[in-house]
């Protein structure tokens, strides 16, 4: 199961949308403190819609009680600073995806640790960073592909008429 990391998350909306994107993907979703918000904010609820009840959520105190709690989790970075696009690496199933806060990504005192698993989203030109939500969609769902979508509706239907 594909683990999403949000190191200190600012915006409740941002975390709601992202708590919706884990229930689509059958991700897990892990929360390190200090959050920038309560769990109970309205638009944390609003932008996760009726699927924050079967959002499978945990929150830490902080990065070493994330640690602590996942001893030998295989941990990417999503930042800026990598050397190595989001598409290079070859996801594990039990793999753990860590992206930081809004306004300044994981600490640099973290990331210097783990050069080999940090990872980056492409960009053109001085653009700082994409939002966070699509972000973590867009490398959660490459790491999905990567195992064939496994257990996941691959068709759909449409609702008033039939496909020819």
């Amino acid at each position: 199961m594909l683990n999403i990391v949000l190191h200190e998350p600012e915006m409740p909306a941002n975390t709601g949308n992202i708590g919706r994107t884990c229930v689509a993907a059958g991700a897990r979703l892990h929360l390190i403190e200090p959050l920038g918000f309560s769990l109970n904010e309205k638009m944390l609820k609003r932008a996760g819609l009726d699927y924050w009840d079967k959002l499978d959520v945990t929150v830490y105190n902080d990065y070493e009680d994330f640690l602590n709690r996942n001893p030998g989790a295989k941990i990417y970075m999503a930042t800026t600073k990598a050397h190595h696009t989001y598409a290079d690496v070859k996801y594990e199933d039990d793999c753990y995806i860590m992206f930081g806060k809004e306004s300044a990504g994981i600490p640099e005192d973290i990331l210097v640790d783990h050069e080999d698993t940090c990872i980056r989203i492409p960009m053109i030109g001085d653009i700082r960073s994409l939002n966070l939500s699509n972000s973590v969609a867009i490398v959660a769902y490459e790491a999905l592909r990567q195992h064939g979508f496994e257990n996941m509706s691959l068709s759909g239907e449409l609702h008033k008429l039939h496909w020819k």
